[in-house]
């Protein structure tokens, strides 16, 4: 820190004492930079240097004012009364309090750009995500079972049209509710899915590979309880409109529906990762609710049983609940044949 400048070269008369216990000393007291200087007035030979910064006023509004080089003790101190190094030293200070409780223009700089970067990166990073995640939380269920049959007209491009012969679709609509839910709506898709996927809106799809390999309807009832546990319905919504990004989102907010190619591509990626599935533990109680056997399912998953064997040995029918009759064959053979011409 410098003194101002129109006291630069400053000099007055003082009267110095080393110790408290010394005798006073006149001396020069020279104002400095960034110092004052204490210099013997015959010999102009220094006697001390203090911090300009560092100087304290030990009797403010009295005179002569008497300084220390530090405001811990007033072991060293000078008397002057003259004026204008009396009002030098007081505006020096002065400066110095203005310089200390405002922070360096570059420092302000810094701290700034950190707080737009980090404004920044909050945008860039978090408000994405809380957009979407809000999004999914609050569709409603219309809106949600809209996005679910975009992502099936999406999954149709891969695996073919949606299997629509009216008497299969008659059999599938009488027995979703007690398996799923009366809000439920299920739909076959002709190509291989290995299960049952659960969509946005509690839509699912069931692959036809699963209704022409199995002898009876408990296996792909099976899959369809296992969908419904595997997830919720915001969770499948969330991922889904996670791929249709935050435009897209904000748009299902503001408008209620998103672009036509929103979910382009995400059928595809539900294809190419396993189907969730829920602990097998949770199974057993939500078959037995159902009256349904727990082994067609689990068969279906692994045919040797090895690894499944859990779920087969607590098979519910097998403890004693009585098994339900999904189906009639008619009734079988018409939902076999949803896909059929």
């Amino acid at each position: 820190m410098t003194a101002l400048t129109e006291f630069q070269r400053l000099e007055a008369q003082g009267s110095w004492r080393e110790t408290p216990d010394a005798q006073m000393r006149e001396v020069v007291v020279s104002l400095g930079e960034a110092t004052l200087t204490l210099m013997d007035p015959r010999s102009d030979r220094p006697l001390s240097h203090w911090s300009l910064p560092a100087v304290a006023r030990l009797n403010p509004g009295r005179m002569p004012a008497v300084y220390s080089p530090n405001s811990s003790g007033p072991d060293e101190t000078v008397e002057v009364d003259d004026p204008l190094m009396i009002e030098a030293i007081e505006r020096v200070h002065q400066a110095i309090a203005r310089h200390r409780g405002t922070p360096p223009r570059r420092l302000r700089g810094v701290v700034t750009g950190l707080a737009v970067l980090a404004m920044l990166a909050a945008g860039i990073f978090w408000l994405p995500d809380a957009l979407i995640r809000h999004a999914a939380r609050i569709a409603p269920p219309a809106q949600a079972r809209t996005i679910g049959l975009q992502i099936v007209d999406d999954l149709e491009r891969e695996m073919g049209p949606v299997c629509q012969r009216r008497t299969g679709q008659q059999v599938l609509d009488w027995i979703t509710p007690g398996l799923v839910g009366s809000q439920a709506l299920v739909r076959v898709l002709p190509g291989p899915l290995n299960g049952a996927l659960r969509l946005p809106g509690d839509l699912y799809v069931l692959g036809n590979d699963l209704l022409a390999a199995t002898p009876s309807p408990e296996a792909a009832a099976g899959h369809l309880i296992s969908a419904r546990l595997a997830r919720d319905d915001k969770a499948v919504t969330l991922d889904a409109l996670r791929h249709a990004g935050m435009m897209a989102s904000l748009r299902l907010m503001t408008l209620g529906t998103m672009p036509r190619d929103a979910l382009a591509g995400y059928g595809d990626k539900l294809l190419d990762q396993l189907l969730p599935r829920p602990d097998l533990a949770a199974l057993p109680a939500a078959f037995a609710e159902r009256g349904l056997s727990t082994e067609p399912y689990a068969r279906s998953i692994d045919p040797t049983g090895a690894a499944v064997l859990p779920l087969i040995e607590a098979d519910p029918i097998r403890t004693g609940t009585m098994q339900a009759v999904l189906l009639t064959d008619p009734q079988w053979l018409a939902l076999q044949q949803i896909c059929a011409g």
